[in-house]
């Protein structure tokens, strides 16, 4: 059977840690990529950066939240090079007024206690019921703290000036996944109900006991739909 490619596309301050459990548990179904993204400070230059790394060959597409976001801009810019694509806990709208406030004060938070501001996210990240999991919240932790805080402020700048995508959603006609943890406060049911009535055909899958780092959260989950959407490409 031909193997595709696969390409993950980690979240705020998640590096390929984040993907661990479905880069293990799909290398039978697809060659596996994670991408850097915290090099860029817009989401048009980290989707260029992927881009650039990308396979020479046509390849899946998965990002969670941040990475959903440079998902979106690639789909925009180069449909064609992509056979599938997987939106995990994420939006197609742009940042409102108060949301863009809510950044600059985290920026401003980190640039003064970067340690209390990752320490402060966690519970916005995971669903209460995994905050009491020192395994995962030191994989989280440890992420944040490898990328630091200019990582963080080079991507919370990327997401303040991020357009709204929703206008193109009706051009995805590749096989698409909108997936997101039932309790995830940062992305919300609503926006991924959004999501997948806006792409023909895509397939919504909503997880329970899990909140926005559904990957890590709920990972077999997590694994099972992707395996259906990869088994969904075409040949």
């Amino acid at each position: 059977m031909h193997k595709p490619h696969l390409l993950l596309l980690p979240g705020l301050l998640c590096d390929a840690r984040l993907w661990q459990h479905q880069a293990a548990d799909l290398a039978d179904l697809a060659h596996i990529t994670v991408a850097d993204l915290s090099q860029a400070d817009s989401i048009a230059g980290l989707a260029e950066q992927v881009l650039a790394q990308a396979p020479d060959e046509c390849f899946a597409l998965a990002g969670l939240s941040m990475g959903g976001y440079v998902a979106l801009e690639i789909m925009r810019r180069a449909p064609q090079r992509v056979l599938g694509l997987a939106l995990l806990d994420t939006s197609a709208q742009a940042d409102s007024d108060a949301a863009k406030r809510a950044r600059v004060d985290l920026m401003g938070q980190a640039e003064e206690d970067f340690a209390a501001l990752v320490a402060s996210l966690l519970p916005k990240f995971v669903h209460p019921a995994h905050l009491s999991d020192p395994a995962l919240i030191e994989v989280i932790t440890g992420m944040a703290h490898s990328l630091g805080r200019d990582v963080f402020l080079r991507q919370q700048k990327a997401m303040l000036g991020r357009i709204d995508s929703r206008p193109g959603l009706v051009q995805i006609r590749c096989p698409t996944l909108v997936l997101c943890g039932w309790e995830d406060v940062i992305t919300p049911l609503t926006l991924h109900q959004e999501l997948a009535t806006a792409i023909v055909g895509a397939q919504l899958v909503m997880i329970k006991e899990c909140g926005h780092l559904s990957c890590l959260e709920q990972p077999q989950a997590v694994t099972r739909a992707l395996e259906t959407w990869l088994q969904r490409l075409p040949g």
